[in-house]
């Protein structure tokens, strides 16, 4: 006589390798391309005096640059496995890396006409009321606005446009991107090589929104809080390490 039959139970310890197993290719590409953009100095220059300019909302800097960065990044990629026999794609990334050297000199030369260039006459403590309601002390005029009321100039939208395309160009500047995903070749399944490559996107857009973040709170601190010597020493620092970046890239490499 057989007994009566119990429904087999799957118990999550029978495989204690199976969630690594599911979860080491999102994090190998998260780490991966975190390193790529954190250890890239060109990176950090490119987006470092829009992060201290930026009035408010700093982190969208870093998420625009990363945004065009994996555009860049697939773009070149798809023109090197498409068209490489057509398309002299290693010689538009070595065009691509001299234009990014060119648009960090640029860059660094904005920030220093922004340091520098002439500023209102006076101070005063007031209030804006765009967003959520802030009471600080900055220089402006009031030649057209004597009650005091006013909106800072609208340049948020140039700066993330700005960051948006030297992401891309910085994606487009080398071919040696693509040792990033040699990873890619080890994996069994298409499944995985995918789960690296979401997890290799998520990093870019990560690591860049966070640097961008933080070093728009110091510098917002600085500027906020009326310590004028360190603000303009960050501007100052910002600029300097953008051009010297550039220059490198343009004749060192």
């Amino acid at each position: 006589m057989v007994g009566p039959r119990h429904p087999v139970k799957y118990r999550s310890n029978e495989n204690p390798n199976l969630l690594f197993l599911m979860t080491f290719p999102f994090f190998a590409g998260l780490i991966a391309s975190m390193l790529h953009v954190i250890m890239g100095p060109d990176h950090i220059a490119a987006v470092l005096p829009f992060v201290i300019e930026a009035k408010r909302k700093a982190w969208k800097i870093g998420l625009f640059w990363g945004i065009g960065h994996i555009f860049g990044m697939l773009l070149i990629g798809s023109l090197f496995m498409l068209f490489k026999e057509m398309i002299p794609v290693e010689q538009i990334s070595n065009y691509s890396e001299q234009l990014v050297g060119l648009v960090l000199v640029i860059i660094g030369i904005w920030a220093f006409v922004k340091i520098f260039k002439s500023e209102p006459s006076h101070k005063h403590l007031h209030v804006h009321s765009e967003n959520q309601p802030l009471i600080h002390k900055h220089a402006h005029e009031h030649a057209h606005n004597p009650t005091h009321e006013h909106v800072h100039p609208v340049q948020e939208k140039q700066g993330y446009l700005a960051s948006f395309w030297i992401g891309i160009l910085h994606g487009l500047a080398g071919v040696a991107h693509f040792i990033l995903f040699i990873p890619v070749l080890g994996f069994e399944n298409n499944s995985d090589a995918v789960i690296y490559i979401f997890g290799f996107i998520i990093g870019i857009i990560l690591a860049m929104t966070s640097f961008s973040l933080i070093v728009g709170k110091i510098s917002g601190f600085a500027k906020n809080e009326h310590n004028q010597n360190l603000y303009k020493g960050i501007r100052l620092a910002g600029g300097i390490f953008a051009i010297v970046i550039g220059l490198y890239w343009m004749i060192g490499k």
